[in-house]
Parts: C-alpha cells; sequence; structure tokens
C-alpha cells in the first residue's frame, strides 16, 4: 500500500472518488492527521476541481495556513490570499456557452468565477448536481452577461461525459484544455493549467522536492499531478489510466483509503 516516507513535507489530495468517503464526506479520521502533520510541519493541500470557497468551508476548522489547489488547478489560494490564477477570454467563454446551446442530448454549463460559480439553467436535478461542487452559486439570465475572472468552465452531461459532452468540445482542445474530471464533467480550461501545474509552482514557492510530495488521485485530472509527486497513489477505484501513471496505490475511498495511508506516514 504504501513505503517508508520519513521526510514527506507535502501531500497534495482529491476529494471526489479520492479523500471523500461514500456519503460524500470527510473522515473524520483525518483530523488528527492534520494536527500531527502540522507538528512535523508538513503541509495538507486539497486539490480539486471543486470551487476554493467550497473546500474551504469543507475544511473550515482546520484552514488556517492550508493551501486550496481549486478549480483543477486554475485558482491557488492560502490564507485567503491569491498565489496563482489562470483566467479564460471571454471569447471562448462565448463559444463554449454557444457550443453547450447546441448540444442535443441533456447537459448544464457552469461558469467558475473567482468570486462565484454561475448557472443559467435552474432546474432541480441540474441544480442539485452543481451544488455538489459550488458552495457559492449564483443564478443569472445570461451567463454571457457574467462579470467576473472565469477561470474555467464546467459542463455537466446527465449521460457519459467521456462519449457526450467531451467529443463535442473535442477541437477546443487545439487551443485550450478539454479534461473529463468525472463520469458526468467535462472542463475547460485554458492550455497548460492543470493540478500538477499548480503543484510544481507550489513545490518551488515551499521549497519542497518531488521526493518529499505525496498524491492520491482517482480521475483523468489527476494524471498530471502525478507525475509531480515521487509518493504518488492512485485509489483502488481510480481510472485505469492514473492507476497507470501513479507509482503506489491506496485502497478505495470507500475505504478510507487516504486515511489508512496517512497513518502510515504519518503515526501517531
Amino acid at each position: 500500500m504504501s513505503e517508508p516516507a520519513s521526510d514527506i513535507r507535502l501531500v497534495a489530495v482529491d476529494m471526489d472518488g479520492t479523500l471523500l468517503d461514500g456519503d460524500g464526506r470527510v473522515p473524520d479520521g483525518l483530523w488528527p492527521i492534520l494536527e500531527r502533520m502540522r507538528r512535523v510541519g508538513a503541509l495538507f493541500a486539497p486539490a480539486s476541481g471543486r470551487q476554493y470557497a467550497t473546500l474551504r468551508r469543507e475544511f473550515e476548522d482546520h484552514a488556517e495556513g492550508m493551501v486550496f489547489i481549486a478549480e483543477n488547478g486554475t485558482y491557488v489560494v492560502r490564507d485567503g490570499e491569491e498565489l496563482a490564477s489562470d483566467t479564460l477570454d471571454r471569447d471562448l467563454v462565448a463559444d463554449v456557452l454557444s457550443r453547450v446551446r447546441e448540444m442535443s442530448h441533456d447537459v448544464g454549463v457552469v461558469l467558475c468565477g473567482k468570486r462565484s460559480a454561475y448557472i443559467e439553467r435552474d432546474d432541480d436535478a441540474f441544480r442539485a448536481e452543481a451544488g455538489k461542487y459550488y458552495a457559492l452559486l449564483e443564478h443569472v439570465p445570461d451567463l454571457e452577461l457574467v462579470d467576473d475572472d472565469i477561470l474555467k468552465i464546467a459542463v455537466y452531461d446527465f449521460g457519459d461525459a467521456e462519449t457526450g459532452a467531451a467529443p463535442a468540445l473535442a477541437d477546443i482542445a487545439r487551443t485550450h484544455q478539454v479534461v473529463v474530471s468525472g463520469a458526468h464533467w467535462v472542463d475547460v480550461m485554458n492550455r497548460g493549467v492543470n493540478k500538477g501545474v499548480a503543484l510544481r509552482r507550489l513545490q518551488d514557492v515551499l521549497g519542497v522536492s518531488a521526493e518529499q510530495t505525496a498524491v492520491f488521485g482517482d480521475y483523468l485530472n489527476d494524471l498530471e499531478m502525478m507525475d509531480a509527486a515521487y509518493h504518488s497513489y492512485a485509489m483502488a477505484n481510480a481510472h485505469p489510466d492514473v492507476a497507470a501513471r501513479a507509482r503506489l496505490r491506496a485502497p478505495s475511498h470507500l475505504d478510507h483509503g487516504v486515511i489508512r495511508v496517512l497513518e502510515e506516514l504519518f503515526p501517531a
């Protein structure tokens, strides 16, 4: 499951399908581990496609000093201070919105801004899915009129994202990233931005090496993060491509795999 790692100084952890349990909650076993990590000077960094406000809410009582790699690496924040961000051109936003509106299958779109996330579609089914990931979620009559710095466009496909929304947006990949970030989600971001790039920038700021870094992930938006750490763990439930990229394995998120590995890396 793991290997001796006495000099881990940075741990980056995906949320959905990785840290969160079957009920979508942070396991209670994490909190004492975070205290032990603080005592030895190791930093914990949630790295997710989720919104910064959502991540901050999940770790509200333990967020001091924590780095949040939000929106798949497009927004990095520590103690409320922006460390890095990468915003989309308005023409690209308009193009993606036009394409989504023309799709024949059942999809919805979230514009992910620095201040909030925004939706135009407001039915209960879509709002329930978007609300899982965006604590600040504002309904607007027209997404093209949103006045915010847009970090990411998240498209929710009620069918299969890999065979539905992703192919429909595939040609955008000539100039931007089109990433399947879950069974139903496709994210559009600027090229050269991902969790791995954000993690490497953080390593540079902290003076931490790949050999001093551990990462945990399960899905395609975690691929580049696997390359940024020597101690790279794919969850037992990981996508095959992630399992192939990682050096190590962790038990499934349903078995609290991250907690079990961290208990070995940072024993009481």
